[in-house]
């Protein structure tokens, strides 16, 4: 059965990648491109790093730095203003998932008008907006190689996903020198995030021999290197393998998707606020022990990979592994309970029915390798209040 692959059209790796961003432009066409940032990248002073790589090739780069977190259709408005009233002929987008993310639906809005809900999956956007070129500086979302964004609706408190070919940046630079000043919780929430992409493309069940193979490779890298990586940040060649391996993570499930602990997730950040990563990391030990069951090789694949359980180990064997290491690397990584993020349990218990439609509405869920019913995900959003997963009851 074939599959289609889908990749940005030039992809640039390794320290020191941005200096090849005028070599891209030009290749590209591109002679009055938009930055898209967030104001940390500016205080950083990534981004006029950028703009002097481009004034050498007599390149003047306006600059969009207002995106947020976890960015609402509200918070990229002004920049779409932008794009619509000016003649930018590309985006840059530079910074983590968010001002990527942005980034994405900028492009697509600035050019073909209406709001996100216009865009919400199950809608393919496969028409091109401006072309985007993608410089992550964290190790997670893996969007730069993703057809994928991420909006909220805050008029519904939703997350809305948006998918299409016109979303896939048409070029990505992956420069790892560009995360060593990220901190330790960022660097957890990405890292969990970019293992949660791989270990879900590897399970679902859209997967495919390509995306197998990204999603291993991925999982090799992450496995040595997330805990090196949190605890000291200087760690060059940790730092190094994250961002390739949260590349590879996201060409895996860009080109598989991803499943249950990302349906679930997208609720969790859309009403109280929790990073993507965060949530991720808060679900996955528990999905995960649910999952297992349903497809106990491709697990035991996983921890594998990650250098967790050895080749001689039984699936049995590799997967106790598995369950153990996601737990304890929680613990580790100081990834909080929603009770110790800040979340009322009684706004939690209020809205969690509406977090449920939300998360099959995604249509990640339908990908999961056991699809859970409405009381089973009643009983995992639960478990988030326990301290660990091991002292409650797993739906069996």
């Amino acid at each position: 059965m074939p599959h289609s692959i889908l990749l940005p059209r030039i992809m640039e790796v390794g320290r020191d990648a941005c200096q090849k961003l005028p070599t891209i432009l030009d290749s590209l066409g591109i002679k009055k491109p938009l930055i898209i940032t967030d104001e940390m990248m500016v205080k950083l002073g990534y981004v006029e790093k950028l703009q002097t790589i481009l004034k050498e090739v007599d390149i003047t780069a306006d600059v969009f730095s207002n995106t947020m977190p976890e960015p609402t259709e509200s918070s990229i408005e002004s920049g779409v203003q932008q794009v619509r009233h000016q003649e930018y002929d590309g985006l840059i987008a530079l910074g983590g998932g968010s001002p990527i993310d942005s980034a994405k639906a900028i492009s697509i809005l600035g050019k073909f008008g209406g709001v996100i809900n216009d865009y919400k999956f199950p809608h393919q956007v496969n028409e091109a907006g401006l072309p985007i070129i993608a410089i992550p500086t964290t190790a997670g979302t893996g969007s730069e190689v993703t057809k994928f964004t991420i909006i909220t609706d805050e008029a519904n408190n939703e997350k809305l996903l948006c998918v299409g070919m016109g979303f896939m940046p048409v070029a990505a630079i992956i420069d790892y020198s560009l995360t060593m000043t990220v901190p330790p919780r960022t660097t957890a929430d990405t890292g969990i995030d970019a293992m949660t992409h791989a270990i879900e493309a590897y399970v679902s069940q859209k997967r495919n021999s390509y995306s197998d193979q990204q999603a291993l490779a991925a999982l090799r890298l992450i496995g040595p290197n997330l805990q090196k990586a949190y605890h000291d940040g200087k760690d060059e060649t940790a730092r190094e393998a994250m961002m390739l391996g949260s590349t590879l993570a996201g060409i895996a499930f860009n080109n598989s998707s991803v499943a249950l602990v990302h349906g679930m997730s997208r609720p969790i950040g859309a009403f109280f606020h929790v990073p993507h990563g965060l949530s991720n990391a808060m679900l996955l030990p528990t999905i995960t022990e649910f999952n297992i069951s349903s497809t106990p090789d491709r697990y035991a694949d996983c921890a594998r990979a990650l250098g967790i359980a050895e080749l001689h180990d039984t699936d049995d064997q590799a997967n106790i592994k598995l369950i153990a290491y996601l737990k304890n690397l929680n613990t580790e990584l100081k990834v909080p309970t929603l009770a110790q993020f800040g979340v009322q349990k009684t706004e939690f218990d209020e809205l969690v029915n509406t977090m449920c439609d939300q998360a099959f509405g995604s249509g990640s869920p339908n990908n999961n390798p056991r699809i859970p019913s409405l009381e089973e995900m009643l009983q995992l959003y639960a478990l988030l209040w326990t301290e660990s997963a091991s002292d409650s009851v797993l739906p069996s």
